[in-house]
Formats: structure tokens, sequence, C-alpha cells
């Protein structure tokens, strides 16, 4: 299956009730990555994974006691229970959903995702992508969105031959299940574009972003964020952004928590497969369920550019979600796991 890595997945231990971190990985490429920056990720993906399920502990019985979860008044969407939208699993098409992460992230940022779909009874799977997350290929050697993208072809071809799964897609993620549903749509339910690239064919990924960050030509003149990791007079290989420019950008309503969680655990935007233009076509990608969620607080990608898409490339369903940033799977878990839950239902 190449360098297909899921997500860390938490277990207790028995007896004393504490969570112990697992990560799996298939195989390691060429650059590995330091182990104290290893080790630190874990530490701190394990705390906020605590912290987490201590807190959902916490508001639960406080809001018994005093009617209120926290400190800030949450609406209905943030106090969802998976429970609350009964699935009948055994009429369910598939009950696999693969979650892939956007740009200069990793599977780890799903990790409050991930117990809600299975408190539900399904099975959620979170990839990294090549060169990203805690995966070990050399991100200056992914030259191309088939490159980036082989750890989910690598997944959907290792199924059974008439399984299917539902494909999630964050941000720049979208390019990535767009092409799976070009190659592989067969293995394909439904797929849910979450703030992302829902491109047309012959569109480049980062011409959705044009808006927010300037044309592609100019910002490749002019932009202080490159990264030339194979050298000055080669082409430039990722972006880094600065951390007040990731916050202003993709984090306006994450908690203090989940930001430093991401500040240790981002890396850099991996250039080529948000350059490269898509070729999709009706007959193959076409003939996948698509249904786009958006963000109303976004500030990477803006409401008015996620009406664009949904217009320019119409979905079969679309979902908003209020209060949310470019990243809800950290500031609207509850409501984008609702979304879910209700895109997996339909027939």
């Amino acid at each position: 299956m190449g360098n297909v890595i899921c997500i860390p997945r938490t277990r207790k231990e028995p007896g004393n009730g504490r969570v112990r971190v697992e990560s799996h990985s298939k195989r390691r490429s060429q650059r590995k990555m330091a182990p104290e920056e290893e080790m630190l990720h874990r530490q701190a993906l394990a705390m906020a994974i605590q912290q987490h399920q201590l807190s959902q502990r916490f508001e639960g019985s406080m809001s018994r006691r005093i009617g209120s979860t926290s400190s800030r008044r949450l609406n209905a969407s943030d106090r969802f229970n998976p429970k609350q939208v009964p699935l009948n699993l055994e009429t369910l098409e598939t009950k696999k959903i693969v979650l892939v992460h956007g740009e200069g992230f990793g599977a780890w940022c799903w990790y409050k995702i991930i117990p809600l779909l299975e408190e539900a009874g399904l099975l959620p799977v979170a990839l990294d992508l090549a060169g990203c997350g805690m995966d070990h290929t050399d991100s200056n050697s992914i030259t191309t969105l088939a490159d980036y993208s082989k750890p989910v072809i690598d997944f959907l071809r290792s199924l059974p031959e008439d399984e299917k799964v539902i494909l999630v897609g964050h941000s720049c993620g979208g390019a990535s299940i767009s092409y799976a549903m070009e190659c592989l749509p067969k293995k394909i339910s439904k797929a849910v574009f979450v703030s992302a690239t829902m491109v047309l064919d012959g569109q480049r990924p980062f011409d959705v972003f044009a808006e927010q960050l300037a044309s592609a030509e100019v910002f490749l003149q002019e932009s202080q964020f490159l990264v030339y990791g194979n050298g000055k007079d080669r082409s430039p290989t990722g972006l880094s952004f600065n951390k007040e420019q990731i916050k202003g950008l993709y984090f306006n309503q994450t908690s203090a928590k989940d930001m430093a969680l991401a500040a240790v655990s981002m890396r850099p935007i991996l250039l080529a497969p948000i350059m490269e233009k898509l070729s999709l076509t009706p007959e193959n990608y076409g003939t996948v369920r698509r249904f786009f969620v958006q963000s109303l607080d976004d500030h990477m990608l803006s409401p008015d550019a996620q009406e664009k898409l949904v217009r320019d490339n119409p979905p079969h369903g679309v979902y908003k979600i209020k209060g949310s940033d470019h990243c809800p799977f950290f500031s609207k878990p509850q409501s984008l796991s609702k979304n879910l839950l209700e895109v997996v239902q339909l027939a």
C-alpha cells in the first residue's frame, strides 16, 4: 500500500484509563523525521486528545448541573451527540469514511472527528498524504498530484473488490479526492468537500485561492513564502507561512490548544500538487455524487469563493457551518460530524 499512514489511534490502557497513541506506518522512505520532532508531535497530539476527552466529560457533567457547557455559550450543533442521529448500519452502502487532510496538515488534524464518527458506528480512516504529517517521503521529491495522492490511491486499490468508501477532503485535499474520483470512481460511494478545492476540469487547486493570494504567476514571482528545498537555482518546492499568517488564514475561530498542536505538527505546503491542472471527465469523476461543506467564517477560502465553487461545479448537496474558520474539524467538530453523518445516510 506504499506510504499509507493512518492517524495515530487512541486506546485506553487496561486498568488505568490512560490514553495511548499508536502510529501505523507501512514503509519508511528517504527522509526520516528527526526523533525529537516526532516525539514533540506525539506528545502534543496525545495532550490534545486527552484534553479534548477530559473537556467533553467535564462539559457534559457541568451542563447537567448549571445548564452551560463552557465559559462561552454553545449552540445546539456544538452539543451534537452522534447518537442523536441514529444510523441503520445494515442499510448503509458503506460505513468506511476516508479522511483526507489539506495543505500543510496531516492525518492528525482529524483527531476530534474520528471518535465522533466511531461513536455513531462508522469506520473512519485518516491518511497522511505523501510528504505530510508523519509520512517519511522526502517532500522535495514530490512533483505531481499523483505522487502526492498516492496513499489515497493505494488505500482504495487495497480494498476488497466489492467495497466502497466515502471520501472526505479538506481544503487542497479536495484535489486529491477529485484525482481519486477520476482514477477509481467505482471504489467511491460519495465525496465530501470541506471548504475544499472542488475544481473544474483543467483547473489548478491554487486557482481557487487566487482571490486571497493573487494569481499563481504573480504569487510565484513575488511571494516571500516560497521554499526552495532543492536549491535556489531550482523551482520552489513549497510554501511556508509564519505563525501569525497561519492563525489569520486558518485558525481565526480555533482554540489556542488546537493552534498549539498545529504549530508543532504542520509542515510546509507542497507546491507542485496545488499548481497542477486536473483532468476530470464526466465518465469517471462525474459519476460520483459530491457534497460541499461551507465554512462561513473562513479567511483562507472566503464564503464568496466557496459560493463560486458551488455555482461553477454544482454538487448534489451543500451544508453550511456558521462560526467555522477554514478548519471546522477544530473550530466546529460537532457540526462537521453531524454533516458527515447526514451524507452517510443519503441513499
